[in-house]
């Protein structure tokens, strides 16, 4: 099947008992056991749901992989994946990547002697030389968030493998309906899915694809043993929200370059990063990668405009942390989403205190650029 259809049809289709178009919601804690030693498959819902067994096995056939695991949030994912690990490991992030996922490896794992390299993973030379003896994967976004840095995702997973490591990659910005880094090479997939896959702001979950059974098995005893697991009932809503993101990322798509073009013409605007523009770096490797730019765009507001004002005009658009979902939403990555990473990190890599992200959603998209244009004029200071 496509996508589009596998999105709709994929996974467990539907309830075979009753002709259910939709998977039930297995609301139950544990499961009756016929006789002393015998059991229906199931025993208890940390261990395995059937609602959520539907999800993972769906998210699974998304990204082309071996097994798919559902989490309680895109960060309970991404703690399973780094608990892979062990004391003396070191891990190279991309240097721009999401704040809780440094906050998570810097003031949790750093606990347990788990260390990472930060480097710009955009250039394979400087990760090459990054990787000695102890480290033990790659772990990057791309688009990297919040200043949307190319990374070759194959270019890396060749590094990898030529030295015996794992490539981890989180897709939330792109989803598998865009790119798929199991079919690049790499080894383990991240989605936050509170964003696009969910992609209606009511729900708080993560997703991890692995492209062996070896993987599988060790991610499955941390994921049973540690217990994050997403709930039957927000299992569900991902299921739910997974039948139209081919709808909504092609309306995300079509709106996102739209504004881009629309910010890169206005005067308030000193620069924006989005990868679909031609002259864009890693312009080429997203084109090759990908099948399209996403819905995501940050810029930096001018010297002589007040971001803190641009935020408290807009009238549409939602000031507030998150992304992915139907309606937009504007957010500041210095003080929200990026806070936890160290001012001389942030200023070094570029998320300065003007800078400015937005997802963009599926409204309308005049009604989007009206709003955002207003918003840019009553930014001046003294204006």
């Amino acid at each position: 099947m496509k996508i589009e259809s596998l999105l709709i049809h994929g996974g467990i289709d539907g309830d075979e008992k009753t002709g259910a178009v939709n998977i039930p919601i297995y609301q139950t804690s544990t499961y009756k056991q016929p006789e002393f030693g015998v059991n229906k498959g199931y025993e208890y819902s940390r261990t395995k749901n059937l609602t959520r067994e539907a999800l993972e096995k769906l998210v699974s056939e998304l990204e082309e992989g071996y097994a798919g695991f559902a989490f309680a949030s895109g960060m309970a994912a991404t703690t399973a994946v780094l608990s892979l690990f062990k004391s003396g490991d070191t891990i190279v992030i991309s240097d721009n990547l999401y704040g809780g996922t440094f906050r998570v490896l810097d003031k949790v794992f750093n606990h347990f002697e788990i260390k990472y390299k930060i480097v710009n993973t955009s250039n394979l030379d400087e990760v090459k030389k990054s990787i000695n003896k102890d480290v033990k994967a790659i772990f990057i976004e791309t688009p990297t968030n919040p200043l949307m840095d190319i990374t070759d995702i194959e270019g890396i997973s060749t590094i990898a493998k030529e030295r015996n490591i794992y490539t981890i990659v989180d897709n939330t910005f792109m989803t598998p309906y865009l790119q798929k880094p199991i079919n690049l090479g790499a080894d383990i997939v991240v989605h936050s899915a509170t964003k696009y896959i969910g992609g209606h702001s009511d729900t708080v979950s993560g997703l991890v694809v692995v492209n062996n059974e070896d993987l599988a098995k060790r991610l499955h005893f941390i994921q049973n043993s540690t217990g994050g697991v997403l709930s039957p009932f927000d299992s569900f809503m991902l299921i739910k929200g997974l039948k139209t993101l081919a709808v909504r990322m092609d309306r995300h798509i079509e709106n996102t370059k739209k504004v881009a073009e629309f910010l890169r013409n206005r005067e308030e605007v000193e620069k924006v990063y989005y990868p679909g523009f031609k002259d864009s770096l890693g312009y080429e490797i997203q084109k090759r990668q990908a099948n399209g730019y996403g819905g995501m765009i940050s810029f930096i507001i001018k010297e002589g405009y007040d971001y803190k004002k641009f935020f408290n005009r807009l009238q549409i658009i939602t000031f507030g942390e998150s992304l992915g979902g139907v309606e937009s939403l504007a957010c500041h990555p210095a003080s929200m989403t990026h806070a936890s990473i160290p001012y001389e990190i942030r200023e070094k890599v570029g998320i300065v205190d003007n800078l400015i992200r937005l997802s963009i959603g599926i409204e309308n998209v005049e009604d989007l650029i009206k709003d955002i244009e207003n918003a840019l004029k009553e930014s001046k200071i003294n204006g």
